[in-house]
């Protein structure tokens, strides 16, 4: 079994779709959140995003889960881990393409965790969900306007 913090969240990620390796890695009750605290607009096209308290090693497996459904992994690149105490930083990209559309999209993601004792007690994940969203997105554009003064602008 992996000892280090950066080995134990290594390990994690590349055993996403396996319940039983990541209940060795993360805590019953560990917390997870995934791309934002709590957004129901978000989470009506991500039903995995937000916070997920307590939920321990199912919350990191049925986020990992739904994932697959919406998504085929054509690549997954870590290209920095690191760590000091039991923190645990991760930097890479990775490429997906949505099932339902064929859209494919390349984003970058971060992942801060914390390790105590062996085991990972919070992990929060992050990536370009603009990007994303774009992979699954139908039709239409979205109205938006950034600064005072600005017209809106359609994307």
């Amino acid at each position: 079994m992996s000892s280090t913090p950066t080995e134990i969240v290594r390990s994690l990620l590349a055993n996403t779709s396996s319940l039983s390796t990541l209940e060795t890695l993360i805590a019953p009750n560990a917390t997870y959140i995934s791309l934002n605290y709590n957004n129901s607009s978000l989470q009506k096209i991500f039903p995995y995003a937000g916070s997920h308290p307590n939920e321990g090693p199912l919350a990191i497996y049925n986020t990992f889960a739904t994932v697959n459904k919406i998504w085929s992994q054509e690549k997954f690149e870590i290209l920095s881990l690191f760590g000091a105490g039991e923190d645990v930083a991760v930097f890479g990209r990775f490429t997906y393409r949505s099932r339902t559309l064929g859209k494919k999209t390349t984003s970058p993601f971060s992942v801060w965790a914390k390790v105590v004792e062996g085991k990972v007690v919070f992990m929060q994940f992050m990536e370009d969900t603009f990007d994303m969203a774009s992979t699954v997105k139908v039709e239409g554009v979205g109205k938006y306007k950034v600064f005072d003064g600005q017209q809106e602008f359609e994307v």
